[in-house]
């Protein structure tokens, strides 16, 4: 959840056009900005060059006076290069004293270097000009080509290019290399397609703007504003280049493997014939890797095969979760458990918020309103019911109020010295929810253990979890500095009214609902009347040993990134903060939530041995995706957040965290405008309408949560008709599709492939859908088409292919046949309808009687749907296993392959599958078979219906542990 102090931005906007007259600046002490200039900076020579069996070892030395632009230059630089495989290439420029900080491999372990050489295999080619130092990377597959990336001044705009109308000042690009400031810019072709540079909700949508972007890399506890830092940091861009001479295309990816604050500019020059992208960091090393795709599946899967694939997800995860803000006690929370099934809306998993612990503090249930006896009780009945229940943990644990105060979490952590310090060694001391509070230090090596213990103990009280909600973590903190050094550590409370308390009453709605003339229900239709109306807009090294390190300026660092807070302290905890080995906060803060989220992983494993963890977190960095899962933070109850929930989801499906998703129904409102860091009446309620689509929507991807805020109006899905329908068919659909969700994830795990995808994804030679992302795949073969507006009946949607590929409606079957001119066709969206559509050659397996829970669901009959191409042929796969063990056990791979006149199914692995296929659906069969048989033997059980060329064969009752052939004739 977002909370905050009360601050004004007086300075700095992250927006994606920012009206300043020069960047490039640094922050005084007193919070004022000044301009500098980097066209007196000298760049490097390369001296040295050694070249090894797999690239080469240089030394760069500065080529002229000292700079100093932010910080002490640093005169001798090593490069290393180094070919790891045949799509990946190293490039490496660090300061050869080795004192800049570098990311621990205890924190995110790369590959080792290679043994073998790619130097001649890799279809990447490190190239280079001596003076002034410079690199450019090309394909060997196309030698000719555009540079992927190129650093020499000679390929960049000229300068100085002067601010005008809003644009940005550049002065110069020559490679800069400080204590406290490194900067680097590369060539991109004229308007670029970029996409990645996150986490953000972009203005321009999953294709990021190249004209005039800054992308601040600090993690950032705020409610999803647009076009500014936010909860992670993951400096990786994929960039798809189409060639209009042979009308192909191919991908590539940069990832800057640096955990600093920085800004990441996307800028086109007025009248320039290339764009660029720059670099600028606050510290660490120059230490990229390239990945050459060359599809766009490729390079995330290359990315992957780097950063680590995602952890492997439990089944029942993919089921409907139930959270909000303000559930008052147990009982209220059991009864939306109770409310749920009875309006026969399949539920899964029941989430509860901070409304559960005793005094605010992690790990602790209230006595009263959450008690022990009933809290056991109702775990019980969920375990019965084959439901689930996870509980939030917060990043900051409460300090002890006083000798008589007994918070074992905390005794035990300062017993430990678990806890981040300030630069003397004493406890840093912020202020979150239960008042003043501390926070782990994760590279303390009781750290581990500790909160393993703090996680079983909580276990053991009552609060059976099958997995772990971690929030707050960037971290963030409502007061700037130890606050609580020397306060009056028994005052807890927060310095902001909350939502929905007096003075602060949730009054807006969604964009078109007016509660004046209508009431606060959020109903479609009021007295008869629809209640949406017309709206304005259609519808020693420094961090690994030595934070003592001279000459720095930990807490104003020279050249003032645009963190959307301003100082990079506010909201978070200081700079200056350190960690147990001399890392500073500076250093390590982005990195935050992702060892937190490692740390909690390997808890739960502890905890619950041999099941899969289930994590849900907030500030994520790379890697994540080995330890957690994902929800896209606090976002508002407006149809463009509805809209920008698909762009979060493609985000994260390039960063290797694929399970992810949205605050289903929106978690608050905003009126969009704000820069005040407190709660002003901004809150608001989701309405009917939207909360019926985002319903619908939610339910195709990966994670699907309905979470709300206190104070608002309720809005679980059974409180509106029109919701509850079509929340209902929405599940079904979803739970229907549980095995080809679950094989998706599969691939993913195993080699990285991203299970939602954007069109282009699987259509990379087909410019018209590069910005496309009001739509999305599931996985190859399922196009979904939302309803993103309000008030509307009929949605456009783009069918990929150009003619050459069958799309098919996923209820009706019938084949739809877009324009011949642009591929779009104007499809009927009633509400509580969202479009949906198969893919031809494509072979599904799915859950033939979805159930009210995926356990009921898993225990009926399989169902195989077959949509056939042209040629009369498909294939697909299925992945199956017992869902839940980890390392993940005996399993059954199943290939699906369809010719003409017939399917065959076989399969390999240990694992015994249960159940069985019921039935199989062939579309696009253009005449009505004279039989059926099923390995060999006559099925009489079928139907043939001309109006779909659908044949459908039931009653099967085939065993999936052997091979299956079924022919028409």
């Amino acid at each position: 959840m977002f909370v905050g102090v009360v601050t004004v931005l007086l300075f700095f906007s992250t927006a994606s056009t920012v009206a300043q007259p020069d960047l490039l600046q640094t922050q005084l002490d007193t919070g004022s900005v000044r301009a500098s200039n980097v066209s007196s900076c000298p760049g490097y020579r390369l001296q040295q060059l050694q070249q090894t069996s797999t690239g080469l070892h240089a030394r760069l030395t500065l080529a002229g006076p000292e700079c100093n632009l932010f910080g002490a230059d640093i005169h001798d630089l090593s490069i290393d290069v180094t070919y790891e495989t045949k799509t990946r290439l190293h490039v490496k420029i660090s300061d050869t004293a080795n004192k800049q900080y570098t990311i621990p491999k205890s924190v995110v372990s790369l590959p080792d270097p290679p043994k073998a050489s790619f130097k001649q295999a890799s279809d990447l080619v490190f190239n280079y000009q001596p003076t002034p130092f410079a690199f450019w990377i090309t394909r060997r597959s196309h030698p000719w080509g555009a540079p992927l990336f190129d650093t020499r001044i000679s390929s960049l705009p000229r300068t100085p290019i002067a601010a005008a109308n809003g644009t940005i000042a550049l002065d110069g690009f020559p490679l800069v290399f400080e204590d406290q400031y490194l900067q680097l810019t590369s060539a991109l072709p004229l308007g670029a397609n970029i996409y990645g540079l996150g986490e953000v909700v972009s203005s321009s949508g999953f294709r990021r703007d190249v004209d005039q972007t800054v992308q601040t890399m600090w993690a950032r506890d705020i409610a999803s504003p647009v076009d500014e830092n936010i909860y992670g940091s993951h400096p990786i861009y994929l960039e798809h280049r189409f060639d209009q001479n042979s009308q192909t295309s191919s991908s590539h990816g940069v990832f800057l493997f640096n955990a600093a604050g920085s800004d990441i500019l996307l800028l086109t020059p007025p009248k320039a014939k290339s764009s660029l992208i720059q670099y600028r960091l606050l510290g660490g090393i120059l230490d990229f890797y390239f990945l050459s795709g060359p599809t766009p599946m490729n390079v995330v899967e290359q990315y992957g095969e780097l950063v680590g694939f995602p952890t492997w997800q439990p089944i029942w995860g993919f089921g409907f979760h139930l959270c909000r803000w303000g559930y008052h006690d147990v009982h209220e929370t059991k009864a939306q458990v109770e409310n749920m099934r009875a309006a026969n809306i399949p539920l899964e998993v029941m989430w509860n918020d901070i409304d559960m612990y005793h005094a605010v503090r992690d790990f602790t249930t209230d006595p009263v309103t959450f008690p022990e006896s009933d809290m056991k009780a109702f775990m019980s009945e969920l375990s019965a019911n084959h439901q689930r229940y996870i509980p939030i943990v917060d990043a900051a644990v409460a300090k002890q109020v006083n000798s008589t105060d007994f918070y074992d979490p905390y005794t035990s952590g300062a017993e430990k010295k678990v806890f981040i310090t300030n630069p003397d060694g004493s406890e840093y001391i912020g202020q979150v929810w239960p008042g003043y509070t501390v926070f782990p230090d994760w590279f303390v090596n009781n750290t581990q253990q500790w909160w393993t213990d703090a996680l079983r103990n909580w276990s053991q009280v009552g609060v059976d979890f099958s997995g772990i909600w971690l929030d707050m973590n960037e971290a963030s903190s409502f007061c700037d500095g130890s606050c609580g050094t020397s306060a009056d550590l028994s005052n807890t409370s927060v310095p902001f009214i909350l939502p929905g308390a007096p003075g602060n009453p949730v009054t807006d709605y969604p964009e078109c609902y007016n509660a004046a003339l209508f009431g606060p229900s959020g109903n479609i239709t009021v007295n008869g009347t629809f209640t949406c109306q017309p709206a304005t807009s259609s519808l020693s090294k420094r961090g690994m040993g030595a934070g003592k390190q001279s000459g720095v300026n930990l807490n104003t660092p020279p050249y003032a990134i645009h963190n959307g807070n301003g100082r990079l302290s506010e909201h978070a905890l200081a700079t200056n903060a350190t960690h147990v080995d001399g890392e500073v906060e500076l250093d390590v803060h982005n990195l935050w939530g992702l060892m937190e989220e490692k740390t909690t992983h390997l808890a739960l494993l502890d905890i619950l041995p041999g099941k899969r963890p289930f994590l849900i977190s907030r500030s994520t960095f790379a890697s994540a995706g080995k330890w957690t899962g994902h929800w896209l933070g606090d976002n508002f109850s407006l149809w463009s957040y509805l809209r920008y929930s698909i762009q979060g989801v493609l985000q994260f499906q390039l960063f290797q965290i694929p399970f992810v998703g949205a605050d289903t129904c929106g978690f608050r409102l905003t009126d969009g405008n704000f820069h005040f860091y407190f709660w002003p009446t901004i809150d608001g309620n989701t309405d009917e309408e939207l909360c019926n689509r985002w319903m619908q929507l939610a339910a195709f991807t990966p994670f699907y949560r309905n979470h709300n805020i206190k104070g608002a109006i309720p809005q679980e899905p059974y409180r509106w008709d029109s919701v509850a329908n079509a929340t209902r068919t929405a599940i079904a659909a979803r739970y229907s599709l549980l095995p080809y969700w679950y094989s998706l994830f599969a691939d993913s795990s195993t080699r990285g492939t991203p299970p939602v995808r954007a069109l282009f994804f699987e259509f990379p030679n087909q410019p018209e859908l590069f910005s496309v992302d009001r739509q999305f795949l599931i996985g190859r073969d399922i196009l979904v088409t939302p309803v993103l507006e309000p008030n509307v009946t009929r949605v456009t949607g783009v069918f990929p292919g150009r003619g050459s590929v069958i799309w098919r409606d996923w209820y009706t079957h019938d084949v739809i046949n877009p324009s011949k001119a642009n591929g779009t066709l104007s499809l009927s969206a009633p509400l509580g309808h969202i479009n949906v559509h198969i893919r031809d050659h494509s072979a599904i397996l799915l859950h033939a009687q979805p159930a009210y829970t995926t356990t009921e669901t898993r225990q009926g009959p399989f169902s195989l749907l077959v949509s056939l191409d042209a040629q009369a042929r498909a294939s697909g796969h299925a992945y199956l296993d017992d869902g839940e063990s980890y390392p993940p056990g005996p399993s059954r791979t199943l290939a699906f392959q369809s010719e003409p006149g017939v399917v065959k199914i076989t399969g390999n692995g240990s694992f015994h599958v249960d159940q069985k296929l019921a039935q199989i659906t062939v579309l696009g069969l253009w005449a009505k078979p004279h039989g059926v048989s099923l390995n060999g033997k006559t099925v009489t059980g079928w139907q043939y219906l001309q109006a779909q060329q659908k044949l459908v064969v039931g009653n099967l009752a085939g065993d999936l542990n052997g091979a299956l052939t079924l022919q028409y004739w």
